[in-house]
């Protein structure tokens, strides 16, 4: 314990960038005796701003013995770089975390497929429908996905895993106690009980913008390998592909229209040597012989399959996938027009909410409060409706049904 206090002191320096602490522990060999250094020791240090020689002078470890019951309190685990099951994965690209808050169960890195699905906060509906499908067929042949929180295409591709009863990690940009965006905190709970949440940054952390940035070497750097969805050329996205590039990292990507804004940033890595891909499978494919006990294969028949099935409503002369709404006029019923749909296939919660939302739009807490479901089984079916295009989320979190189930007369 006394040791990780000098870690934590070393990692709250607000003037040291990572690769400075990097150099501060290259000389001194340990964040004690960076501690305990002689003002004069810091002037040796190369790269060292005066910004951070000023706040190496302050000693106090108040702020370190604060960090220390926030974590106990919470139940978050702290690992630093000196521990023996800190990733070598992460610790081996330029500018590792020293310390890592960690909410949940730390996977073995090291030992896993682990891949990194990143693409735009505000995706179209194909965009939507790729990320879950990836993270669900990653997850399904025995890949761990790694991403951020973010809504969009992290979300998408983190709902797709948790379905396909995979172990998910997401990386933020605020402390692992600070639910950014708010809405997601059911996702949250999710990550944490069927992976981790990881963050270089202590609890109580609000997110800032120049945080996720940063954040961004961690996600490409835990991964073998970074797919882009959707994304355009000047993007966060295109920013943790640039990190996985620099780390000697595999990059695909996920084709799209010409012309669309979100698909222009997958279709320029493809023409600059990203691998192409159109389901988790062709992702896998690429380390199986690397990590055999890993990989699971579906039967030969699916495994030959030249491409995955789209969505019911997507055809060859589909119009551009930026333009959602027409989109989803095309993929789903609504209004009167509502699909009828057998019972058969759907669980009870899900049919319960079919019938719920039968006469308009509901939040997920009157949901809760109109059928006597619990909250984590409302929005696991939910989650489910949502893959199968059942059920449609608007603005504020309501959600609509799409269908309408079959009775004797609709038969």
């Amino acid at each position: 314990m006394a040791t990780l206090k000098y870690w934590l002191w070393l990692s709250t320096r607000k003037g040291l960038r990572p690769e400075q602490i990097g150099k501060l522990l290259e000389h001194f060999g340990a964040p004690e005796r960076a501690y305990y250094a002689d003002p004069e020791e810091y002037d040796l240090v190369e790269g060292l701003t005066p910004a951070a020689r000023t706040d190496l002078l302050d000693k106090s470890l108040e702020r370190t013995d604060a960090i220390l019951g926030e974590c106990d309190r919470l139940g978050v685990r702290i690992l630093t770089l000196g521990d023996a099951d800190y990733p070598d994965r992460l610790k081996n690209i330029y500018d590792p975390p020293a310390v890592l808050y960690v909410k949940g169960r730390l996977p073995a890195f090291d030992e896993e497929i682990a891949v990194a699905v990143v693409g735009s906060r505000k995706p179209s509906a194909y965009g939507r429908w790729m990320a879950g499908k990836l993270g669900l067929e990653l997850a399904e042949h025995g890949a761990l996905v790694v991403s951020g929180i973010a809504q969009g295409l992290d979300t998408e591709a983190l709902k797709g895993a948790l379905r396909g009863g995979g172990a998910v990690v997401s990386v933020l940009g605020c402390g692992v106690d600070v639910c950014y965006p708010r809405e997601n905190r059911w996702l949250y709970a999710d990550v944490a009980a069927s992976g981790a949440l990881i963050s270089e940054y202590p609890p109580g952390t609000e997110p800032e913008g120049w945080h996720f940035p940063i954040r961004n070497r961690i996600i490409s750097g835990l991964s073998l390998g970074v797919v882009a969805v959707e994304c355009g050329l000047k993007s966060g996205t295109m920013s943790t592909v640039k990190q996985a590039l620099d780390q000697d990292r595999d990059v695909f990507a996920v084709p799209g229209c010409v012309g669309a804004l979100l698909s222009e940033g997958p279709n320029r890595l493809i023409q600059q040597g990203a691998k192409l891909v159109t389901g988790g499978l062709d992702i896998v494919r690429e380390y199986a012989g690397l990590y055999p006990g890993r990989v699971r294969f579906p039967d030969s028949a699916w495994a030959m399959e030249e491409a995955p099935k789209a969505p019911e409503g997507y055809s060859d002369t589909a119009e551009s996938p930026s333009r959602e709404e027409e989109l989803r006029e095309k993929v789903i019923d609504k209004g009167p027009q509502q699909a009828y749909i057998d019972r058969s296939g759907l669980t009870d919660d899900q049919i319960d909410l079919i019938l719920a939302l039968e006469d308009g739009k509901r939040t997920a807490e009157e949901l809760v409060d109109l059928t006597q479901i619990p909250a984590r089984r409302i929005l696991s079916a939910l989650t489910m409706l949502q893959i199968q295009g059942h059920v449609v989320e608007h603005p504020g979190r309501r959600f609509e049904s799409t269908v309408r189930l079959r009775t004797g007369e609709e038969a």
